[in-house]
């Protein structure tokens, strides 16, 4: 079943195809511009808080023999999406890397390769990977609340499902596309929502009934969150009006996580609209709960004091919060895992550590 969103991703990647085509007429040299993927490329925008590709392009043309693979590849890529759009199939990107096998010298040589190819493509088109149906391997998180939605099936069937009352504990699995023609999301009896980065953290939640007795919508990030999970919280966000709070670790490595949801992505600057919720608040574990609970912790090792002195100088750390919690977390040389919390007993977490912290926030 193909829609508008499918459609247009398709005439804008034909569009690609046949400039390069009408050079190749007129005997120019194909070429296909792009924003430069670089670092000195990408900024951080400080009043929409989140990352964005500069003005920087780079060209790619045929006057070499890797600048010729590359649009060769393309086009073999381009027709792969249109003939899987059009059949209404879709394709792992580890798939898609073993598909191109058959594509003779327009085979990839590793899947780094392909992976990189379909985020230009998103990029160059303005249209996203879920439009082309290409799909990543990890699935989207679980969801569980008061939280009202309509699904499209794989038979183009709609079924209401209430995140709450029609779902078993697992909770509702994210599918990886969750634009409105999959999911659309109808109405929320919850207000706001927690992200939390553990499975075993979600299923305490679950367990102690957090979701019901506070008010809250519970997503379980599964660490680093898919792509799918991000989009899904920020269209929550957006279109719901639910304020969102994010439950991690405390180290840097969630602090990154929490980033991510946030303010986006290096990787994925061009589709920040999209993925990042500025709004997002942090109620993770800091080094100031370390302290304030007494909780158990471990040794930073160097990978993390060095990854806490990187975020002093990321721009996505530069508040005074943030200033304070990382440099008092490096110089007690400690870090703590949300599950430090049962120190207290298993109830602990939901009837003291989220009520005092998310009141602080106003949101209980």
């Amino acid at each position: 079943m193909t829609n508008e969103r499918h459609e247009q991703a398709i005439h804008n990647l034909m569009e690609i195809v046949e400039r390069i085509y009408d050079q190749l007429d007129e005997g120019a040299v194909p070429n296909m511009q792009l924003s430069l993927r670089s670092k000195k490329n990408i900024e951080f925008n400080t009043r929409e808080n989140v990352w964005r590709y500069g003005s920087m392009l780079t060209d790619r043309n045929a006057k070499s023999i890797r600048g010729a693979q590359m649009l060769l590849r393309t086009l073999h890529m381009v027709d792969f999406i249109k003939n899987m759009v059009s059949s209404n199939k879709s394709s792992t990107l580890r798939e898609m890397y073993y598909i191109s096998e058959g594509w003779g010298h327009g085979k990839f040589g590793s899947q780094d390769e392909s992976n990189l190819l379909a985020e230009d493509l998103e990029i160059v088109s303005k249209s996203l990977r879920e439009d082309f149906k290409l799909r990543p391997e990890e699935d989207g998180a679980r969801v569980i609340g008061d939280l009202t939605l309509i699904e499209t099936d794989r038979k183009g069937k709609r079924k209401t499902i209430n995140c709450r009352d029609d779902v078993g504990d697992s909770g509702y699995s994210i599918p990886y596309n969750v634009e409105s023609e999959k999911v659309d999301l109808k109405s929320s009896g919850a207000k706001f929502i927690v992200a939390i980065e553990t499975g075993g953290m979600f299923d305490r939640l679950v367990e102690n009934g957090f979701d019901e007795n506070s008010g809250a919508l519970l997503v379980h990030l599964k660490g680093q969150p898919a792509r799918s999970t991000r989009r899904f919280i920020k269209r929550l966000n957006e279109e719901l009006k639910l304020p969102v709070a994010v439950f991690l670790d405390g180290d840097p490595w969630s602090f990154r996580i929490y980033a991510s949801v946030a303010y986006g992505a290096i990787k994925t600057a061009h589709i920040s609209d999209y993925l990042a919720t500025p709004s997002a608040q942090y109620v993770g574990i800091t080094a100031s709960d370390i302290l304030h609970y007494d909780l158990p912790t471990d040794s930073l090792n160097d990978q993390d004091i060095a990854a806490l002195k990187s975020e002093l100088a990321d721009p996505r750390f530069q508040d005074d919060f943030w200033t304070s919690e990382i440099e008092a977390m490096l110089k007690m040389k400690k870090k703590a895992e949300q599950q430090a919390l049962a120190k207290y007993g298993l109830d602990f977490v939901t009837d003291t550590y989220l009520p005092e912290k998310l009141g602080d926030m106003g949101l209980m």
